[in-house]
């Protein structure tokens, strides 16, 4: 074998330069290929969290066909209900905005007052400068609006091709196990059905536990804005419940609505204090007791390695990869955990809990 002068195996460089190689062409597809992969990588979740279900119709004596067509309706339906309930909590809301607005004023102007007091600011200067940034939003406001009905469009279609590309998934789901099979030698074959059956039950239970998990999230955080008195609290209770899916950031940007009405409703400081504290505590039973009792088999992964896929998959598929790149990381260690070969990378994924017990 090849020696470099440093003393390390040419063999050794050459693997990491492959492992750079294999990284950046991942990359690469994964950003340019994200049109077609961030709605094939939702519509297999899907498929993993009904598969189970279409399994348990069929065994019922239901056919194949229709026990698909009952499970993408099933779940199309609840979903279909929860965002219905959450827009009729958001229009209630907005019939509230124009005195919203009004306190916003107050506040604005309040806060104009405090500014030519304490610096040099004056309120003619700050008039110039909103006059100026209003006239060049003017010429922005044409390709704004053009990127909203873009926008639109895209979720509209998103929301078609999901279901039926999971509903083809499901139905594809015995050709797609063969050429599995296929691409890997016949004494791995027993080892890729154990992976496989246990991923997908595994990810469905983790999945229930979670929806219990934002149900009771969502309750707490709603009771204890309501005890506070901040408007709609059943909104913003379950917004900040659904948007802890994203972890570490998720509920920070779920608490920015709620602090701005507490401090234009109440004008004081302490409610959205109250706010932060709500969501701070709930977060913490979250983390601590509601997460390991709803979740039996909970996924246990290093959180400087959670921290770096949200921040990839923002910077690859934008939020949609910071939902995304969490399961499948999951999905991953729970591969990686069966998988002889892939110990190191169940170590590296891992939150060392496993030493720290044999310690």
């Amino acid at each position: 074998m090849a020696v470099k002068p440093d003393g390390h195996p040419a063999v050794e460089k050459f693997s990491s330069l492959k492992i750079l190689q294999i990284t950046t062409l991942l990359c690469v597809l994964l950003y340019f290929g994200r049109a077609v992969l961030i709605p094939l990588s939702f519509s297999l979740l899907i498929s993993f969290i009904l598969y189970p279900v279409c399994k348990w119709l069929e065994k019922k004596g239901i056919h194949e066909k229709l026990a698909i067509f009952i499970s993408i309706s099933f779940l199309t339906i609840l979903m279909g209900a929860l965002v219905y309930l959450l827009f009729t909590m958001f229009m209630a809301f907005s019939h509230e905005w124009q005195a919203l607005r009004i306190k916003l004023q107050e506040t604005v102007s309040q806060l104009s007052i405090f500014l030519a007091e304490q610096t040099d600011f004056s309120n003619e200067r700050q008039l110039t400068f909103f006059r100026n940034a209003i006239d060049n939003s003017g010429s922005q406001f044409v390709s704004f609006m053009q990127s909203i009905i873009y926008s639109f469009t895209e979720t509209a279609l998103f929301l078609f091709i999901v279901p039926v590309f999971a509903a083809l998934i499901l139905y594809e789901r015995r050709m797609l196990v063969k050429v599995l099979y296929m691409l890997l030698p016949a004494n791995k074959r027993e080892t890729l059905h154990e992976i496989l059956v246990e991923t997908i039950h595994a990810y469905y239970n983790f999945v229930k536990g979670m929806m219990l998990v934002y149900i009771i999230v969502g309750m707490l955080n709603s009771i204890g804005l309501a005890i506070l008195g901040i408007p709609h609290p059943f909104l913003f209770g379950f917004i900040a419940s659904v948007l802890t899916f994203i972890p570490y950031f998720g509920i920070m940007i779920a608490s920015l609505l709620p602090i701005t009405i507490a401090w234009i409703t109440y004008n004081s400081i302490w409610y959205p204090l109250g706010v932060v504290l709500v969501f701070g505590i709930v977060q913490m039973l979250e983390a601590n007791v509601i997460f390991p009792f709803a979740v039996s088999s909970r996924l246990k992964i290093n959180t400087l390695v959670v921290l770096i896929v949200i921040i990839a998959g923002g910077i690859l598929w934008g939020g949609a990869g910071m939902i995304l790149f969490i399961p499948f990381l999951g999905i991953l260690k729970l591969v990686a955990d069966r998988t002889a070969s892939l110990k190191a990378l169940s170590m590296l994924l891992g939150d060392g809990s496993l030493s720290k017990a044999k310690k």
